[in-house]
Parts: structure tokens; C-alpha cells; sequence
């Protein structure tokens, strides 16, 4: 008889889904704790983001500041920060989306 079958490879499909839910919250935990840098004007102006995709620190080189050009330093902290977020989302996708190859998961991360 086979109509124990189903049941056990159910079981096992539970049995991977729930080390892959495991697997997944690591990751997670993992990419909360890493810190990613964006920079603009040669390293004049340095944005660090962490894994939760929130600044932690804005760095401005002195000789950067100019009070007759507050448009140029302006531009330049929105161009490091956005390179930091696009580096930290790029990050999450790469690590997160080990989990859903293969899958047709759209809007998930």
C-alpha cells in the first residue's frame, strides 16, 4: 500500500521548510549586525550604513566645507548615502536571495 507516502514526504517538506525559516532569521541577524560604506567627491563625504538600511555615521573631510557652495557638499552627502543603501540593499538580495533561487516569490525582499 502507498497511502503512506504522502504523509512522509510531507513531513519532510515541513522539516525543510523550517530549517530554511532557521537558516533564513540567521541571515537575517547576520546582515543586521554588517555596516556597508558609500562615498562621494573622491572621499570627501562618507556615508556607513548597517544592515537595517539606517545611516550610522556621516563623515565630512573639513576641507570639503565651503559656505559659498553649500549645494556642492549638499549633492555630495545625498550621492554617498545613496551609494551606501544601493551597496546594503545589493548585499541583501545576494544573501537573502539564496533562500528563494528558484522560486517565484515576487516582492518578498
Amino acid at each position: 500500500m502507498r497511502g503512506g507516502g504522502g504523509m512522509g514526504n510531507m513531513q519532510k517538506m515541513m522539516k525543510q521548510m523550517q530549517k530554511m525559516q532557521k537558516d533564513m532569521q540567521k541571515a537575517q541577524e547576520e546582515l543586521a549586525e554588517k555596516t556597508v560604506e558609500g562615498s562621494a567627491g573622491g572621499g570627501m563625504v562618507t556615508v556607513v550604513v548597517n544592515g537595517q538600511k539606517q545611516i550610522i555615521d556621516v563623515i565630512i573631510k573639513e576641507e570639503v566645507v565651503d559656505p559659498e557652495d553649500i549645494d556642492m557638499l549638499q549633492d555630495l552627502v545625498l550621492a554617498a548615502t545613496n551609494e551606501a543603501l544601493k551597496k546594503m540593499e545589493d548585499m541583501t538580495s545576494e544573501t537573502m536571495g539564496q533562500f528563494t533561487k528558484g522560486m517565484n516569490l515576487p516582492g518578498l525582499f
